[in-house]
């Protein structure tokens, strides 16, 4: 019987484990289990850097119990620390394991091709190795940073190659430093050691097919970047076959960089359309996915994209009152407030969005247009004259009459502003806490449920055991409210004071969002900064609990903590949980040390960095560095997901903050208060592990 193992990331499906032979069958015939590895489709989900696929695929091997591995390819490459870590995964497994090239092992494909014990490559089949390759902007100081890390790739990927065929580390590395693509036939390759075998191909595959592959899809091009990109990865180049070369050697290599670099130009215009056509809904539940799923799919166009991504939107909507499509249709008055709030927010230099400021053109017929010009404008659209009014009394005017617009206006004003800054504001709490909604402000419990134990055997009678319910756990969560009033005055707005009416609301949501971050760390800080006391009367990080560790950030201290992580057990102490660290959370004065860690394919620990493995190489998908915490403690988190320690709870779900207006009467003007019903709490020791530094 057969089974097989996908990657666990949906749109991860470039490759796939198949067990050839159970390991239980295999010992009863006394044979080695097999298994086998497709590795079909860009390396990672992406070509820019480190990915959570490729973490999957090192997890997936490194679970996988046989005695014989065969690794097919046919993949043009992708990105090159996801193929690092790929190729290092394979030399750690204790298997035999043989590599074969089904149909292209091109860029970080073919070192991944290195790994092999025994190397076979179709007769049919091509081989490319190439110099690492990145796309970034910047200075020239970052420019040089990033040739230097480039060569830096390109000198520890030539000894995975010298390692294979015997020649000399140089030799390998002028390969990947003369900025050439070089194309190798079967023959070729084993010629210059390579590969070890060559396999009879399938008929006709030899240059029809591969031909018509490369010709629709061989790379993706990297955009046009905004800011300094580190991530490196393995791409085709645009240069000649230098004289000399392999790839001159053949007529079908040649024929073949023809057509890929033809194919370089489809290929990114078919991403980028769909990419476009993707962007407005990437907030909705499927989109990311179903993007990836389309663009690594070569025969997908990007109106077929467009299909599937309105099924996908419509597969979400239901028509309103059953069949009944009811459309709602802005007024006059509805537009031109809403072309005084772009006015107002323009004159500001208001950002709403990640856009930047909010920009109006010359047909707002508000632009440009004072504060008491505005209230005056209003008087007149509500039919009311402004004939012998002061300014104080056309202010007065505009904040009491009922059909005044202005106090619309204002609140609006001050809203966006107000969530604009909220939004921008960054934080790093979301990417370790778990996220709740509570219905009101009494305490909510939070339950965790014990497991039953294995099956146990039937008495001497025959007779099944009864099974005991085990009890859970529970913690609680209390909702408060945090909140400030802000007052505006009419001598601001006869004034024109922008400041007033859009500095203090931009400050409050910047305020608001921090505010969060600062009662999650505040949270964390308790106990001498061990964290909240749990339900057990203990504090969340404790020697009972199993998950305090010691140690700098190192690759021994990671793969510590890694261990004491994954041997936590559930509830009812039956099985464990085997969590795998996800957030890197410490001081910003000892992160960039743990980046070194986390990112370096060999041991940066070791007194020479290119002959040790790094094994705590991409152990956690995100670094987080903070000036909220101090010293050298360190924590690491397993996704909130599947194993939350720390809850932030919203009232009703609602995480923005909250606005609501009142005319003044005892100010002169009128006044805003801004609220946030949310609270903090410790759920659960298990997925977590908290290192007392240096």
């Amino acid at each position: 019987m057969q089974q097989t193992t996908t990657p666990q990331t949906p749109a991860a499906a470039w490759y796939s484990i198949r067990q050839k032979t159970p390991v239980a069958a295999a010992a009863a015939q006394g044979a080695q289990a097999e298994a086998e590895i497709f590795i079909y489709g860009d390396i990672g989900e992406s070509w820019y850097g480190d990915t959570v696929a490729a973490a999957q695929f090192v997890k997936d091997i490194g679970a996988l119990n046989a005695g014989a591995i065969t690794i097919r390819i046919n993949s043009f490459g992708g990105s090159v620390s996801d193929g690092t870590a790929i190729y290092n995964a394979i030399k750690r497994h204790s298997a035999t394991v043989t590599t074969v090239v089904d149909g292209v092992a091109m860029s970080i494909a073919s070192l991944i091709a290195m790994a092999g014990d025994t190397v076979e490559m179709a007769e049919n089949a091509v081989l490319m190795v190439h110099a690492p390759w990145t796309g970034m902007a910047g200075n020239s100081a970052g420019l040089r940073e990033a040739a230097n890390m480039l060569d830096q790739f390109a000198s520890a990927m030539a000894t995975s190659y010298a390692a294979k065929t015997g020649k000399p580390v140089a030799e390998m590395l002028a390969l990947l430093t003369d900025g050439t693509d070089h194309y190798y036939t079967a023959t070729e390759a084993k010629e210059i050691g390579f590969i070890d075998n060559i396999t009879t191909g399938l008929p006709v595959a030899a240059s029809a097919a591969l031909r018509t592959q490369a010709a629709t899809r061989f790379t993706r091009p990297v955009a046009a970047a905004t800011q300094p990109q580190k991530a490196q990865t393995m791409q085709p180049t645009h240069n000649a076959p230098a004289a000399g070369s392999n790839q001159a050697a053949t007529p079908d290599a040649a024929a073949l960089h023809t057509a890929v670099q033809a194919a370089l130009v489809a290929d990114g215009a078919r991403r980028e359309a769909i990419h476009a056509s993707f962007a407005k809904f990437s907030d909705r539940d499927g989109v990311a996915a179903l993007r990836a799923s389309c663009q690594n799919d070569t025969n997908c166009t990007d109106a077929q994209a467009g299909q599937k991504l309105l099924a996908l939107l419509g597969s979400t909507s239901a028509p309103v009152a059953g069949h009944t499509i009811v459309n709602t249709v802005r007024d006059e008055s509805d537009k031109h407030r809403d072309a005084m709030v772009s006015a107002v927010l323009a004159r500001a230099s208001i950002a709403v969005s990640k856009e930047g400021p909010v920009r109006v053109d010359a047909s707002n017929p508000y632009r440009g247009r004072k504060l008491l010009n505005l209230a005056e404008m209003c008087l007149a659209r509500a039919g009311i004259k402004t004939d012998g009014m002061d300014q104080r009394a056309i202010v007065a005017s505009a904040f009491t009459q009922g059909g005044s617009d202005f106090p619309v206006l204002l609140e609006n004003v001050m809203y966006k502003t107000l969530m604009g800054a909220y939004a921008l504001q960054a934080d790093t709490w979301q990417l370790f806490c778990a996220r709740g909604s509570v219905s009101d402000f009494r305490a909510h419990n939070r339950y965790r449920v014990g497991s039953l134990s294995n099956l146990e055997s039937k008495t001497e009678l025959g007779e099944y055991r009864n099974k005991t319910i085990p009890d859970g756990e529970k913690a609680s969560i209390t909702a408060a409210t945090k909140g400030n009033i802000i007052n505006i005055s009419r001598e601001a707005i006869i004034n024109d004071d922008m400041g007033a009416l859009t500095g203090l609301a931009s400050s409050l949501g910047r305020a608001a969002k921090r505010t969060i971050e600062a009662d999650v760390y505040a949270t964390l800080a308790l106990n001498s900064g061990f964290g909240p006391t749990l339900a057990d009367g203990l504090a969340l990080f404790h020697a009972s609990h199993n998950n305090v560790s010691t140690g700098a950030p190192t690759v021994t201290a990671f793969e510590a903590a890694r261990v004491m992580l994954s041997a936590q057990k559930d509830v009812s102490g039956n099985d464990f949980l085997a969590l795998s660290p996800d957030v890197w959370l410490g001081p910003d004065s000892i992160s960039g040390q743990a980046r070194v860690v986390n990112n370096s394919t060999y041991d940066p620990d070791a007194a020479n960095k290119l002959q040790r493995a790094n094994i705590a190489a991409n152990m956690v998908g995100t670094i987080v560095g903070t000036p909220r915490l101090s010293g050298t403690p360190w924590f690491i988190f397993a996704a909130p997901s599947q194993a939350p320690v720390l809850e932030v709870a919203f009232l009703d779900g609602i995480d923005t903050p909250y606005l609501e207006l009142e005319n003044g009467f005892s100010v002169d003007g009128a006044r805003w208060k801004v609220r946030m019903d949310y609270g903090i709490a410790g759920l659960d020791y298990r997925g977590a592990v908290r290192s007392t530094g240096a």
